[in-house]
């Protein structure tokens, strides 16, 4: 449904996304994924028709809505897509009701195909009975709600969503992600989300692309994202923990412990936090650590230790006795290698 041919987008003279291509089918829930500065919001912008590429193709279907060489790019109006932004943008002037008509009536509705409408995306987001209340007598999830009834009632082919839960409380957020999928799943509309929250892209999206400096690092499903990361900045930016990437160099962990496992290479070696044992003892492939957190998480402890100026975490059943500096115990093998520009190389 949604196809994009090497986009590229520049800004005096810098490439805020760089050549990137990747397609989705219809009914995919894509997630741009990446820290901030990384060009999910500009790509967002662009499939939106508010950002134009300066090089390269957007096809929606079989419909080619932007080319940077020929300088086409269709009107947002134009290309049956709704956006909802971070800051919701409503009116504060209209209604709930008059917010959600607003589309409908720049689309040419009649007044009873509008009314039925609303009626239909309200139900759907259950926020019917503040059909008459305004912006400001709502709270920030009411209007989060209305802001996606607004999008859905125009029943676009594509929905865009710009950070839309960064507002709200680590609470609503879990409860808007439910009602986000729902409203996915009722409109079959294909949906880009962009996010640097890597839970919301790991519970919502089908496929999701990893962005870093303005490149696609991966696009993946989010189970091989976590399985096979393609790049040293995958593995260490998706994961909850994220992986640790211990530096290697000539085949020694840290620089400084030799082990035939990491086959001579020089970059890092990606080792889960469930690799990672506490011990006291001494041994081969043991390391002093300095504790930095302990959290308890499902029963375990999520343990974060200082080693060589890094933060190394690892997961365990049990704390054993109270210490502040203690021994980690790396595995009999990494989980990958990367080499120093970051490309798995096993």
């Amino acid at each position: 449904m949604i196809s994009l041919d090497k986009i590229t987008k520049s800004f005096a003279g810098t490439n805020a996304v760089n050549d990137v291509s990747f397609s989705v089918p219809e009914g995919a829930f894509l997630v741009l994924l990446g820290p901030s500065g990384c060009g999910k919001s500009t790509m967002l912008r662009m499939l939106a028709g508010l950002d134009q590429p300066t090089s390269g193709k957007i096809h929606f279907g079989d419909t080619l809505v932007a080319d940077g060489a020929s300088g086409l790019s269709a009107p947002p109006a134009n290309r049956d897509a709704g956006l909802v932004f971070q800051s919701y943008a409503l009116w504060p002037h209209m209604t709930v009701a008059g917010n959600i008509e607003w589309p409908l009536k720049i689309a040419g509705l009649s007044a009873e195909a509008r009314r039925t409408r609303i009626a239909e995306a309200m139900d759907m987001l259950g926020i019917s009975a503040l059909a008459n209340r305004y912006p400001g007598e709502i709270s920030g999830g009411q209007q989060q709600r209305v802001a996606l009834a607004r999008m859905i009632a125009p029943r676009p082919k594509v929905m865009l969503f710009d950070e839309p839960l960064s507002n709200l409380d680590a609470t609503l957020r879990v409860e808007m992600r439910f009602e986000l999928l729902k409203v996915h799943a009722a409109s079959r509309a294909t949906s880009v989300y962009v996010t640097h929250d890597q839970m919301e892209a790991m519970t919502m999206a089908t496929h999701v692309a990893v962005m870093n400096n303005g490149r696609i690092e991966q696009f993946d499903t989010p189970e091989r994202l976590l399985a096979e990361p393609a790049s040293a900045f995958v593995a260490g930016f998706v994961g909850m923990p994220a992986a640790n990437l211990i530096p290697i160099a000539n085949g020694r962990w840290f620089g400084t412990i030799p082990d035939p496992a990491l086959r001579n290479s020089t970059g890092h070696a990606m080792v889960r936090a469930e690799q990672i044992e506490l011990t006291d003892a001494d041994g081969a492939r043991t390391f002093r650590v300095t504790l930095a957190e302990i959290v308890p998480v499902a029963g375990r402890f999520l343990i974060t230790g200082i080693a060589n100026g890094m933060r190394i975490t690892a997961i365990s059943d049990t704390l054993g006795k109270p210490a502040t500096v203690r021994r980690f115990r790396l595995p009999d093998a990494p989980a990958a290698i990367f080499d120093k520009q970051g490309k798995r190389i096993s």
